[in-house]
């Protein structure tokens, strides 16, 4: 006598086949997957303000602009590879002001690093960033890192389980198409750790350069 088919769950099943499909993904994959994305994904012929709006909504609704961005990066296929890179630009340091460091929940005395960053995937700046952090907040290895790697921010403090909360957005009056280099909107957002405890402010500015080309 046969053995009866095994019947398997539809939840079960796909919970199953997404498994499988995750593990066979390479990490930026698997890294993109955790940025949420809008229910419409627009093409580059909807043009560049349905493009900016679903740029923005995906940055809002994420706790890791890194993520998102690779996620926008992969799904426009900006570059071959949608990894960014983070390229330090020198410049003087910038101090916190004293809303900010009430954010961060530090006194006036406590150290803090600040650094501006280029976001760029492939040939691509998508973005510009002042970013300020408490080192004492972050483990010795995740600010060696930050000092001698382009790898980004978000990417290095991944393992204290961030949460971003948006401070402001703030976006430029246009008539025309943007440029590459022609920001799109800022946001400022606090980074804190899945405990709740803050340990980051950031400026960021995104810039036409994340746009897809119409021709794509």
């Amino acid at each position: 006598m046969a053995a009866p088919a095994l019947r398997v769950p539809p939840l079960a099943l796909a919970v199953l086949l997404g498994s499988v499909a995750v593990t066979g993904s390479p990490s930026w994959a698997r890294d993109a997957a955790e940025a949420p994305k809008p229910a419409d994904t627009p093409s580059a012929a909807d043009g560049p303000q349905a493009l900016i709006a679903s740029l923005r909504s995906r940055i809002l609704a994420a706790h890791s602009a890194t993520f998102a961005l690779e996620s926008w990066c992969a799904d426009y296929k900006l570059a071959g590879d949608p990894h960014l890179v983070a390229e330090r630009v020198p410049v003087a340091d910038k101090p916190l002001t004293a809303a900010q460091r009430a954010r961060l929940a530090i006194g006036p005395d406590e150290p803090v690093r600040y650094r501006r960053v280029r976001l760029a995937c492939g040939d691509r700046v998508l973005s510009e960033a002042d970013n300020w952090y408490v080192p004492a907040r972050l483990t010795p290895e995740m600010n060696a890192t930050l000092d001698t790697t382009r790898t980004p921010f978000g990417r290095v403090v991944r393992p204290l389980a961030p949460v971003r909360s948006t401070v402001e957005v703030r976006a430029p009056v246009r008539s025309a198409a943007p440029g590459p280099d022609d920001p799109l909107f800022e946001i400022d957002a606090v980074l804190s750790t899945g405990a709740g405890q803050p340990f980051c402010e950031v400026v960021e500015t995104y810039l036409g350069g994340a746009l897809p080309q119409a021709s794509r």
